[in-house]
């Protein structure tokens, strides 16, 4: 068993005892609150069309992803009906979760070392998705690349939306403080 009092994460433990310090030194901060660190890691699944088709479909989601995340997911809204779409206004479309904390450190861990590597034909994730502001943004065409996931009980193969938001001023930092964790970029 764990002991929680003196847990710490993986990559929170990597961060604290070597990432800050190479930012440092690579940025010249003078000011240890400057050097960038991971804020908040957003996790989506839209179940579109199914779930305006099926309303279990947003449950399933939401399940998926509470399963993935480690903390119970939100189902999310329409916010206005569309006839076009047959949506209307309150209707669940899918699910999202905000991590913060040890379990963002712990996600991302289990993002980068286990699930990328799962991914068909992986050659790493774009290294221009960021917003301008630090913040960047992936997607997985599959959610069943992480191993919470039991693949025989899927009923569903969803996308999943990641946004990692860092308090990092421009991209360039954002990007150097990711790549310390090794995020695997193509570019």
């Amino acid at each position: 068993m764990l002991d929680t009092a003196t847990y710490k994460p993986r990559f929170k433990a990597l961060y604290q005892d070597t990432i800050r310090a190479a930012l440092k030194e690579q940025f010249g901060y003078k000011n240890d609150m400057q050097i960038p660190r991971l804020e908040k890691i957003v996790l989506n699944i839209g179940a579109g069309a199914e779930a305006v088709r099926d309303s279990k479909k947003a449950k399933s989601a939401q399940e998926d992803l509470s399963t993935i995340a480690g903390q119970k997911a939100v189902i999310t809204k329409a916010k206005k009906s569309i006839a076009g779409f047959r949506v209307r206004e309150d209707m669940p479309l899918g699910a999202k979760v905000t991590l913060r904390g040890d379990r963002m450190y712990e996600f991302l861990d289990r993002l980068i070392t286990v699930a990328m590597p799962r991914i068909r034909d992986f050659r790493g994730v774009n290294g221009k998705s960021f917003d301008g502001r630090g913040n960047y943004a992936t997607g997985l065409k599959e959610h069943i690349v992480f191993p919470e996931i039991n693949f025989d009980k899927v009923d569903e193969v969803w996308g999943m939306d990641i946004v990692i938001c860092t308090t990092a001023k421009t991209d360039a930092e954002a990007k150097a403080l990711l790549k310390q964790f090794n995020m695997p970029f193509n570019s």
